[in-house]
């Protein structure tokens, strides 16, 4: 079964990260994950500890010779501000005395929850595991979910297409989409520079006040043929698979597929996508049937309909504000303001590249169910099988 896991605390010395299940023969490019590392330390918004880091992955197993072996992956990504935290959570017990609670929790955060859950007399432990740079380890492992489907010309990519109350303006198209992974310079990650330039100022308008902005990104895949995924089991349908990674990622509080959110208060004829058939293969699909267009966001019935999926997920604004919420004091039990750690204003492009590698370890996931092979040939060769399958329908 392929799957994977994450360890690691944002202070501490490193994330862990591990992936099973891949398929001997896979081409695994040390710069390409550092690549994707990079993208979701971008972004305008962004904090103080993404000038500390420099995110690199470090390959401890499975790969060999620059391709995966069929053993299990596994990763460290180093936290450079790790030698400021040493004292302050060390493994062995230590100066208590250097120890820097977290004395009241802040709204929004896993912070009273967790310690409420785990018995703990500060927030400390819980928020450095809750924290969201445990997503440098899930994007990490994204990058060898995507490395097993672009062989079989399957991609993924995001942009992002709200900010506070800024919006994209107009579709996207996927060759606009895919072109903001090789960019330079990430702004924030529209495909729109107007749009864009009204996205960072609601981030300006944000940083003045104190305060943080969210919005919404959209993952899409493209070169997915139809029939991933199954509807006959509610834990197998791709949208619930879909709908469940993405909304495991920090912030995100709305996973939405296509046009599920304005379908809900539109009617059922300009609503579902009209299927047509062409006289020959279109290009990029691999059936003639076709749809005029992609409201469902290429999935009808838990399984993919050879169309674009489309996944957006909808991300609150940051929880901790430089200028901190109402809280109370774990020990007095008075009333007080929340602590603060060090944090970002905006994230949604970040949070779109974390976004876009845990849509790709759930389509491989389906992917690998589906077509099984030990190695990459033999993955390559019932893929290819059943698109032959499809096509001659």
């Amino acid at each position: 079964m392929f799957r994977f896991s994450t360890a690691g605390e944002s202070h501490g010395e490193a994330l862990v990260a591990m992936v099973s299940g891949v398929p001997a023969g896979v081409e695994v490019d040390p710069a390409f994950i550092s690549r994707e590392m990079w993208r979701r330390q971008q972004g305008y918004g962004r904090g103080g500890r993404m000038r500390i880091e420099q995110d690199q992955a470090h390959i401890l197993s499975g790969v060999r010779h620059g391709k995966t072996i069929g053993s299990p992956i596994a990763m460290t990504i180093a936290n450079n501000d790790w030698k400021n935290w040493q004292e302050i959570l060390p493994v062995e017990t230590g100066d208590a005395a250097k120890h820097k609670a977290v004395a009241s929790p802040r709204p929004g955060h896993a912070d009273l929850a967790g310690a409420l859950k785990y018995d703990f007399k500060d927030a400390r432990y819980v928020l450095e595991r809750a924290s969201a740079r445990e997503s440098a380890a899930r994007v990490a492992c994204g990058a060898i979910a995507k490395s097993i489907l672009l062989p079989l010309g399957i991609e993924v990519a995001s942009h992002v297409i709200r900010v506070g109350e800024a919006e994209l303006s107009r579709p996207a198209t996927f060759a606009e989409i895919r072109a903001i992974a090789g960019r330079e310079q990430v702004m924030l990650a529209c495909v729109d520079p107007g749009d864009e330039a009204r996205m960072k100022a609601e981030v300006d308008k944000a940083l003045r006040t104190g305060d943080t902005v969210g919005g919404i990104f959209e993952v899409v895949v493209h070169g997915l043929p139809a029939g991933v995924g199954t509807h006959v089991n509610w834990d197998e349908r791709l949208d619930g698979l879909l709908a469940q990674a993405v909304m495991s990622l920090q912030a995100v509080k709305a996973v939405e597929i296509g046009r599920g959110v304005t379908a809900a208060s539109s009617q059922g004829s300009t609503v579902h996508d009209a299927i047509t058939y062409a006289g020959e293969e279109p290009a990029e699909h691999y059936t003639r049937f076709t749809r005029e267009q992609n409201n469902a966001g290429g999935i009808e019935g838990g399984m993919s309909n050879g169309e674009d999926v489309v996944v957006r997920g909808y991300l609150k604004p940051i929880s901790t504000l430089r200028r901190p919420l109402a809280s109370v004091s774990f020990e007095t039990r008075e009333v007080t303001k929340a602590s603060y750690e060090r944090s970002d204003v905006a994230v949604v492009p970040a949070a779109g590249v974390a976004g876009e590698a845990m849509v790709a370890l759930a389509v491989a996931r389906c992917v690998l169910e589906k077509f099984g092979g030990d190695s990459l040939r033999e993955l390559r060769r019932n893929f290819e099988g059943y698109c032959e399958q499809i096509r001659a329908f």
